[in-house]
């Protein structure tokens, strides 16, 4: 198993694995770390080659990545719910085609289906590898990290942006995401996914915006499709109390689906 760190919050509940964006790390997620966590076991994970984890001791592809995110839901002995923002959604959408017997339920926030769908996309994304070599984390993070959020956003969460992607890029690791954004087109397997999805995009994202998120959820079949208001790529940053509102409401509402068709399925004694 690809080694990775993890940031863990809650005892109880139901098990929440946080897969963050391209640019980030589990950092991103301290307000569902803060809030979540009295209602789930909240993990947020810092990706092979980020942060605190170790580089991988070889090239991942987006295969490699949901592998190494399917080795940490075993871990935990159980099926996780996995919140994926932007990359992590990608992430997140492969790994429940890949190992669907792991996945209870998805959160694909601010996403797309892969920067495959576009050619321009893809060569943006595969320039990102040599554009953070030459000017390193932190100068990369100050051009890159503000257009993340909403221009209305506040100054200290602009700052946290991107003092995260600074304290989390760097290569070989992000060169590896940036090849699997590129080469990732999920319109043809989202069909094949069967976990029930909530789809949140904010309504000031930029970056992936609106209309990648509804390819997402008109790819899908059981899926239900929310705006964060007055939020940009970030939504789960700049607006945490929404967004973990929808994110509670769908554990809510999954939970107790699976929890009436356990009880449906028992034998009468």
């Amino acid at each position: 198993m690809t080694a990775v760190h993890v940031e863990e919050a809650g005892t109880e509940g139901p098990l929440l694995l946080c897969l963050h964006g391209i640019g980030s790390s589990s950092a991103a997620f301290a307000p569902q770390l803060d809030a979540l966590s009295a209602h789930a076991r909240v993990v947020a994970w810092d990706a092979p080659g980020y942060a605190k984890s170790p580089d991988p001791e070889g090239e991942l592809d987006l295969d490699g990545f949901a592998d190494a995110a399917a080795g940490v839901i075993r871990s935990y002995g159980e099926p996780a719910h996995v919140l994926g923002v932007s990359w992590g959604g990608v992430i997140a959408l492969r790994l429940a085609a890949r190992h669907p017997e792991l996945v209870a339920s998805l959160i694909v926030a601010d996403s797309s289906a892969g920067s495959g769908t576009d050619p321009e996309k893809a060569a943006g994304m595969r320039a990102r590898a040599t554009e953070l070599a030459e000017l390193g984390p932190r100068a990369f993070a100050a051009q890159r990290g503000p257009r993340l959020v909403s221009p209305e956003a506040p100054a200290e969460l602009v700052q946290r942006v991107v003092d995260t992607m600074a304290g989390a890029v760097r290569l070989p690791g992000y060169g590896y995401a940036a090849q699997s954004m590129a080469s990732a087109d999920l319109r043809p397997e989202l069909s094949a996914v069967t976990a029930p999805t909530l789809v949140v995009c904010g309504d000031r994202d930029t970056v992936t915006g609106i209309e990648s998120s509804q390819v997402i959820a008109g790819g899908l079949h059981k899926c239900a499709y929310v705006i964060v208001k007055d939020a940009g790529h970030l939504a789960n940053q700049e607006q945490p109390e929404r967004f973990n509102s929808w994110v509670l409401s769908h554990l809510h509402i999954v939970t107790n689906q699976r929890t009436r068709t356990s009880e449906r399925a028992e034998p009468c004694l």
